[in-house]
């Protein structure tokens, strides 16, 4: 089981199974909404449960999707396409909290936090 949240922790959630590698979009939107590209996993929604819903504040970006980020911290969490069976979630990651899944061998330099 994988877990994640947002900087407070008020949005919390767990993901059944493992994660799909990560994609990362550098589309115009994507950057405004991440402050960068915007790195994520596709998982399925029924591996996904969500504590907090209630601060997720949701923008309408698209008619096919919309983002979700804590509306307490501003943490971007969620790119979530409206017809399909998955939703995006946003990997943050440094490498003194990076998760087990993640191996980082290409021996560049990294940044602890």
């Amino acid at each position: 089981m994988q877990k994640g949240s947002c900087l407070h922790g008020s949005i919390g959630f767990e993901v059944k199974g493992e994660l799909p590698k990560p994609d990362a979009c550098h589309c115009g939107k994507c950057r405004k909404h991440s402050g960068h590209y915007f790195a994520s996993t596709d998982v399925p929604r029924s591996a996904v449960s969500i504590r907090g819903e209630d601060k997720i504040a949701w923008y309408q970006s698209s008619e096919k999707a919309r983002r979700g980020f804590c509306s307490a911290c501003g943490l971007s969490l969620f790119w979530d396409p409206l017809f399909r069976d998955w939703i995006g979630l946003a990997m943050h990651i440094f490498v003194a909290d990076k998760g087990d899944y993640d191996q980082i061998a290409d021996g560049l330099p990294q940044n602890r936090q």
